[in-house]
């Protein structure tokens, strides 16, 4: 008698977890897996963001994060400048990622608004810290978009 009731509530165990993947499987669809794209060499006077992809994270995956990564570069390794990314997500100031003067350091990251589902809208610079007396000069910015 024992016996019968292990194994009733064993196979009843066993269908409930199988209905369940089989429910994970169904509402995960398409947008269980975002694609990497291409991020254009972001460049300005002593620095280089190359190498670079992106993701837009599905909802409920990493925040719903625009997952970006590449390679920062201080391409002038003589002016005694450090070189960073900015990235920025709709209803956010800009978040600064710092690289390593005369070196290049490789960056993978999540920006992401914490209140919001999944983020829509992103930007991405590379900019040169010149000092407190002389303004940074950044790359063109890039603008991503879901």
């Amino acid at each position: 008698m024992k016996r019968t009731i292990a194994i009733g509530a064993l196979t009843c165990a066993l269908f409930a977890g199988g209905v369940g993947v089989a429910f994970a499987g169904a509402s995960g669809g398409t947008e269980a897996t975002a694609s990497w794209h291409k991020i254009s060499t972001r460049k300005s006077s002593g620095v280089s963001f190359h190498s670079g992809s992106y993701k837009f994270e599905p909802k409920g995956a990493n925040h719903g994060a625009f997952h970006w990564k590449g390679w920062l570069k201080d391409t002038n390794s003589g002016d005694g400048h450090n070189v960073y990314v900015q990235v920025r997500v709709e209803g956010y100031s800009w978040g600064r990622f710092n690289g390593k003067q005369k070196k290049s350091v490789w960056k993978d990251k999540l920006s992401y608004d914490g209140a919001a589902l999944y983020t829509n809208d992103a930007w991405i610079r590379a900019c040169r810290d010149r000092g407190s007396f002389h303004p940074d000069n950044c790359s063109p910015t890039k603008y991503y978009k879901r």
